[in-house]
């Protein structure tokens, strides 16, 4: 767990007597909502819970939790997110299996849940709870969010499902009105700030402010290392052109393109807030171009500007070409801010 999220702890002990069979944890991404889950999972396995309802880290079932091993439990997530140490290594020797030509898949498949089915229709082992967690719950396809469903229109009794998501907008209205909905919210920027901090991350704050607020996302960008494709983007987006869009494009076609579009989202409403009221949020080391672009670009291409951009983060994931998908990005922001 993390610093700011200790007032959503002692909130959520208040619901541990009468437990709800499906909790929806939701707030912004880069959080730590999967680690504050995984941490509420082993709690409610434990077999000796400390008083300020953690799990003690001592009895049979922490260990089988810290070993990932525990058989009242299991975590369900998309394949890409499967990177932990061991699940991708060989049996016997330890080495690496080769990767597939076929990149892991981002979305919770129906398979996913039905295999939950063996798991749920049998005791539990140490006669308590049995534990499901799953995360982002909007990687559901549609056919595993339709099998979901069925599960948590007739839960099985003894199980708690335990889902967060970065989007409740992206869910299952029927999804939603079955699970009690627990929020997480955005720590405040000091308190994301010390702690980013006491991590040893130089320039904190503007890696902070460049992931809209969201601390972990901040320590994996700092980590990470690479500006470049951020820079390059931000360059042209301060300056844009015809010729500049097609050069920028040329650069920037082997970015990731949820990236990409999230941080055009972000130089847009800078752009638009300062035009508006004067004030950046994400980027202000870039406040002189901002100024500049928010003087001169009309509020109603601006206005387009974000809504194209909206659009685009829909198919970011799956675009028929990633060069001409950042082409037409960036000429469509050409147009809009001329």
């Amino acid at each position: 767990m993390y610093p700011w999220q200790a007032s959503a702890w002692t909130q959520l002990q208040q619901m541990r007597e009468r437990m709800p069979h499906a909790i929806l944890f939701h707030g912004p991404a880069g959080t730590g909502k999967a680690d504050f889950l995984e941490t509420f999972a082993q709690a409610l396995l434990c077999e000796n819970v400390r008083p300020d309802g953690h799990a003690c880290g001592e009895c049979a079932s922490c260990g089988w939790f810290a070993q990932h091993n525990h058989p009242d439990y299991r975590r369900v997530r998309p394949e890409a997110l499967e990177d932990e140490p061991g699940e991708s290594e060989e049996g016997g020797d330890g080495e690496r299996k080769s990767k597939s030509a076929k990149a892991p898949s981002k979305e919770i498949k129906i398979e996913q849940i039905r295999q939950l089915a063996d798991f749920m229709n049998i005791s539990t082992h140490r006669q308590g709870l049995r534990v499901v967690v799953l995360y982002p719950a909007e990687a559901l396809n549609m056919p595993a969010s339709n099998a979901l469903l069925k599960t948590l229109e007739e839960p099985p009794p003894g199980t708690v499902f335990l889902l967060a998501s970065n989007s409740l907008d992206r869910l299952l209205p029927t999804i939603l009105s079955r699970c009690r909905k627990f929020a997480l919210p955005m720590p405040d920027h000091a308190a994301a700030l010390a702690w980013l901090k006491e991590q040893g991350v130089p320039d904190a704050d503007s890696w902070l402010r460049e992931q809209g607020g969201a601390p972990l996302a901040a320590l994996n960008a700092s980590n990470d290392g690479n500006r470049e494709d951020m820079d390059a983007l931000l360059h042209f987006l301060a300056r844009p052109s015809p010729d500049g869009a097609l050069r920028s494009a040329e650069k920037l076609a082997k970015a990731e393109l949820p990236a990409l579009v999230a941080w055009t989202q972000r130089w847009l409403y800078d752009v638009f807030s300062y035009k508006l009221s004067g004030t950046l949020r994400y980027y202000p080391r870039y406040q002189k171009e901002v100024a500049a672009l928010a003087g001169r670009a009309g509020a109603a291409g601006l206005l387009r500007a974000i809504k194209a951009v909206n659009e685009r983060r829909a198919v970011a994931d799956h675009p028929l070409s990633a060069k001409l998908f950042v082409e037409d990005m960036l000429l469509e922001y050409t147009a809009c801010t001329a």
